[in-house]
């Protein structure tokens, strides 16, 4: 799976260079695809263009001959352009705004299918409230700080009122869609059936010892995350300091300092307690929504380890049995939501804005657009 893969793909020995980077009008001239398409052209961050490859031996022969990429910098010029017929298919990323007005515009169709982005709460272990270097350390308060947290947070209102259902509610540390996915965090927190619970969260703060409200300092980030951000997070905020359990310091910062700041390293024990992470997988499989969270060295990076996670983690990579791995899966998400050394909140549906005659849009779980199969009257 991870050589089918981005993360992993097979190229071609004769025009790809094996010890440095391969330059696009290389890999063009020598017409280096085995794949559905070849590229016939490419300019980075502006324009490409395939062709249907007639040599092509696989189980998705283009339907189309030619496929012509646009990209946009901004998502309102690429909504205009699809209004207007400029463009045949918007895909990613559009405002949820965006898409909820596309989607009363009979002149174009809105496509959704399952989505591989993530939307994520993350704890500094180092600095959060309790935390190994906080005034006050202690694990069993840190942990029920982290529980009380998971207990008032409304997914449903992110979902709806801010993202207008272009983002599910996510209860589970694997996306819907992939094998082992376990709506554990809706069983565990809030009320049981998804919605929050202030009673609940209160009742765990006070079995631990902790004195409340519970200062929070609570980090976003306004660019690299989406312009929502911002109403995202001040409804966070509103949603944790119902019932008068924490009080939130909510704060952001732009992200070429913000992705330094919120690293714990030998050096540093980061600077954000609590803060905003967002994922879009590097492959269709749900061993990407575990080791770069929770293995020793992940990408969080947010100083959390658990041995039992880290082993199990290790063992599900390399199960061949399907049955058996998704066992390990379950085992796993059930130790994570204990120990929440992240908090998921969202899963981005996969979003495509089509003109009136186009066909063969094909949103699945592979997370990637399919240009072979799509067709235009």
């Amino acid at each position: 799976q991870v050589l089918s893969s981005p993360a992993g793909p097979i190229v071609d020995e004769e025009s790809f260079s094996a010890d440095k980077l391969t330059d696009a009008n290389t890999i063009v001239k020598d017409n280096a695809f085995a794949g559905p398409y070849k590229l016939t052209s490419y300019k980075v961050n502006e324009a490409l263009a395939y062709a249907k490859n007639d040599s092509y031996k696989g189980l998705t022969p283009a339907k189309n001959d030619v496929v012509q990429v646009k990209y946009f910098a901004d998502s309102s010029n690429l909504k205009m352009a699809v209004q207007q017929g400029q463009v045949d298919v918007a895909y990613r990323s559009m405002t949820p705004t965006d898409v909820e007005d596309l989607s009363k515009d009979n002149k174009v169709k809105v496509v959704k299918g399952p989505g591989g982005e993530e939307r994520f709460l993350a704890f500094n272990f180092k600095i959060m409230p309790y935390g190994e270097k906080s005034s006050e350390p202690n694990a069993d308060k840190a942990k029920a700080v982290r529980q009380a947290v998971a207990s008032l947070i409304d997914r449903n209102e992110l979902a709806t009122k801010v993202y207008k259902s272009t983002y599910t509610p996510l209860y589970s540390f694997i996306p819907d869609g992939l094998s082992g996915h376990d709506d554990t965090l809706k069983a565990a927190y809030g009320d049981g059936s998804g919605k929050p619970d202030a009673a609940k969260a209160k009742k765990t703060l006070e079995a631990a010892g902790v004195k409340t409200p519970v200062d929070l300092k609570l980090q976003y980030n306004p660019d690299h995350y989406g312009q929502s951000s911002a109403d995202e997070y001040a409804a966070i905020k509103a949603q944790l300091e119902e019932g008068g359990l924490f009080k939130v310091d909510l704060q952001s910062t732009e992200w070429t300092q913000y992705n330094k700041d919120r690293n714990v390293t030998k050096d540093s024990d980061g600077s954000y307690p609590v803060y905003q992470l967002g994922w879009f997988p590097d492959y269709s499989d749900p061993d990407n929504y575990l080791s770069p969270f929770f293995r020793d060295g992940n990408f969080v990076n947010n100083g959390y380890s658990n041995k039992d996670v880290n082993d199990l983690i290790v063992k599900q990579a390399g199960q061949t049995d399907a049955k058996a791995r998704e066992d390990t899966l379950k085992e796993i998400q059930k130790l994570e939501t204990e120990d929440l050394s992240t908090i998921p909140l969202l899963q981005g549906a996969q979003v495509a804005v089509t003109g009136s005659s186009v066909k063969g849009v094909v949103l699945d779980a592979s997370f990637r657009f399919r240009y072979a199969s799509v067709t235009k009257a």
